[in-house]
């Protein structure tokens, strides 16, 4: 089984991201359990604004595409800003949004049967808001999202230190972000054996 992170922190790669530290606490646990993990950090590419899959020349999103297609679990790690997820986790899915009219080779929606979870981390309040407007939007697309299968930091209310500087709440994330992966991890197995139909 395979699971793919797209973190959709606004730092480009080398600069360190909270959300992935906290994403690959989620993933050292799917990893744990035979999961081939991979991140991708969105902003590394050039993901172009739209609701199609491919744009043409130049557009990043097709070979993310194909990777969120040979993933059986999606996590979607957000910070967040004023308050939801970021500029770039929305990006993601718009981009998704093609997936409604793409279908596998019994017909049916290419994200069915496939499991979704969320991280978020900031400094400052909004992760839930965040969790439930990315969770809509996989819903939507056709992802099954389990019960409890996100995990988020944030040490509001107002603002303050990052994940990566400040160890207060961690345990109760990593707790929380262990039971989302054996929930995902759980789901997608039963999908397996039992798939949705049409």
């Amino acid at each position: 089984m395979r699971a793919l992170v797209l973190n959709c922190t606004l730092k480009p790669s080398p600069e360190p991201s909270n959300t992935e530290a906290l994403a690959r606490v989620v993933t050292d646990e799917l990893a744990a359990n035979g999961v081939q993990i991979e991140f991708v950090r969105v902003v590394d590419h050039n993901v172009k604004p739209g609701v199609e899959t491919d744009l043409g020349d130049g557009d990043g999103w097709p070979a993310i595409h194909e990777k969120v297609l040979n993933s059986e679990i999606l996590i979607v790690a957000t910070p967040t800003w004023v308050g939801t997820a970021s500029s770039v986790a929305f990006g993601v899915l718009e981009r998704m949004d093609a997936m409604l009219s793409e279908t596998d080779d019994d017909g049916r929606p290419v994200a069915y049967n496939r499991v979704a979870g969320v991280v978020v981390t900031g400094n400052e309040d909004g992760a839930k808001n965040a969790i439930a407007a990315v969770s809509s939007g996989l819903i939507e697309i056709g992802y099954t999202v389990p019960g409890q299968s996100w995990t988020y930091w944030h040490l509001g209310p107002g603002a303050g230190p990052d994940y990566l500087d400040e160890e207060k709440g961690h345990d109760w994330s990593a707790k929380v972000g262990r039971q989302a992966a054996a929930n995902l991890l759980g789901v997608a197995r039963a999908l397996a054996a039992t798939p949705l139909t049409s």
